[in-house]
């Protein structure tokens, strides 16, 4: 089994910043890739920023702010989130795929940004 964790959401005025972390644990092999997703109240959970190697994706709505980064000597997976505004508002999840495909997710952590 393998566990994901997230921590570091909270309660940040708007234009401030975060900082989440991810971290995997358990039995498997090697990561494959760990992204960011959130959802928002009433709405359905949406992909955030991607890191496959050395690559880097990101939703249109948060290129520029938002910044995700990966130490594999840790297994963790941290999103960095600058400028926020309210619609960032959202209960943020991590996603582990590992060794032959399996999905991992983490129980969310919430990141509330107030105008």
């Amino acid at each position: 089994q393998v566990q994901v964790v997230e921590s570091g959401g909270g309660l940040v005025q708007a234009g401030g910043s975060l900082r989440l972390s991810c971290a995997a644990s358990g039995s498997f092999f090697s990561i494959k890739h760990m992204d960011w997703y959130r959802q928002a109240p009433g709405k359905q959970r949406e992909l955030v920023a991607v890191t496959l190697g050395a690559n880097t994706n990101y939703a249109d709505s948060v290129k520029g702010r938002f910044t995700i980064s990966r130490d594999n000597a840790k297994n963790t997976v941290y999103l960095q989130m600058n400028s926020l505004k309210p619609d960032d508002t959202a209960v943020y999840y991590c996603n582990v795929v590992v060794d032959w495909g399996s999905a991992y997710w983490g129980q969310g952590t919430q990141v509330t940004v107030s105008s």
